[in-house]
Formats: structure tokens, C-alpha cells, sequence
């Protein structure tokens, strides 16, 4: 209906289920644990829009991201810490160049406030809050800090079957073979 009322054309419809489904794959690439099923020989309904994505990038992409992933965590553990401006003499904020993801997170920060509900807030995911909150402390502006009235939360069950990092990595590992081979 959209396309015959000529609101949009049918390349923009399928460029943004490209771009959806790429993102639903890029997340799987952040969980630890999970099972799921492929029928290789399965068609989709007739009545479905077919999506063609390029799976070599897809991985790669998805591989790169869980490595940025993986570093962001190990500098940025809990989300659960809350960011207040450094305090350096003569820095003006208002002559910092930043994005406006960076300037959404900046109107945020208070030590009242953790970094979790600034993403809430913000509508971002933890790898986006992660990324701004990263370079924002690479640049000097920011440092971490409990929140003001913070109680420590309970402690996760564990997320992935195993605590080896070795078998972590195999188990990813296959997961990626098993995607390159469809």
C-alpha cells in the first residue's frame, strides 16, 4: 500500500529489512547462550519478502563488533556506574566538538545517574552507551563513579555454559562455520 500510494519505493522497503535483519544478526553475535535451530532446506512462504544479505560481511562485521565488544566490557564492566565531568580548570564544554549521540549522553551525565539509565534514556543499547562512554573517558571529560545511593545488584547466573574462555571462543567459533556454510 505504501509503495502504490508512493510514499516509498520497493528499494527502500528492502534496503530497511536488509538492515533490520543485519542488525538482528549482529546481536546474536553478543549472546553467550542459547540454542538455536537452521532447516537448511526450508523455503519462506510465498506470500514473504525475500531479503538477500551478504553473509561473509555479515560474519565479519559480527566478529569485529564482538571484539569491540569484548574490549569495551573489560574498560567499562558495569553499566551500573554513574559518570560526573572531570575537574579540570579552563575546559569549556561548549568548545568540545562531539557528535550528537555524544551531546544526547553528555545532558545526561550526573553522579545521580547510572550509565544504564542514560542509555534507557537515550534510547541506546549497552554497545552504543559503551562506545560514546568510552571516548568520552579517552578524552578526558569524564570519570566513573558509583552512583550516589547505590546498592550493589545481585549477581547475574552465569550466561554462558561454561567459564573457560577457550571453550567460549570454540563455541562461537562453530557458530560462525555453521553461518558460513549455509
Amino acid at each position: 500500500m505504501l509503495i502504490n500510494a508512493g510514499y516509498v519505493s520497493q528499494e527502500d522497503i528492502l534496503t530497511n529489512l536488509q538492515q533490520f535483519f543485519t542488525d538482528v544478526v549482529h546481536r546474536l553475535f553478543t549472546w553467550v547462550e542459547g540454542s538455536f535451530r537452521f532447516e537448511n532446506d526450508m523455503l519462506p512462504p510465498d506470500d514473504r519478502i525475500n531479503v538477500r544479505v551478504d553473509l561473509e560481511n555479515l560474519i565479519i562485521e559480527g566478529s569485529r563488533q564482538m571484539r569491540e565488544w569484548e574490549q569495551l566490557q573489560q574498560e567499562i564492566p558495569s553499566l551500573d556506574m554513574a559518570l560526573k565531568f572531570t575537574d579540570r580548570p579552563g575546559t569549556n564544554l561548549k568548545n568540545v566538538n562531539l557528535s550528537v549521540e555524544e551531546w544526547r549522553v553528555v545532558s545526561y551525565i550526573n553522579p545521580r545517574n547510572s550509565m544504564r539509565q542514560i542509555a534507557t534514556a537515550t534510547k541506546m543499547n549497552e554497545l552504543e552507551i559503551r562506545r560514546i562512554v568510552y571516548g568520552l573517558l579517552q578524552a578526558g571529560l569524564v570519570e566513573m563513579l558509583r552512583p550516589e545511593g547505590f546498592t550493589p545488584p545481585t549477581p547475574p547466573a552465569r550466561v554462558f555454559p561454561t567459564e573457560n574462555k577457550e571453550e567460549q571462543r570454540t563455541l562461537v567459533n562453530r557458530l560462525i562455520t555453521r553461518i558460513r556454510s549455509l
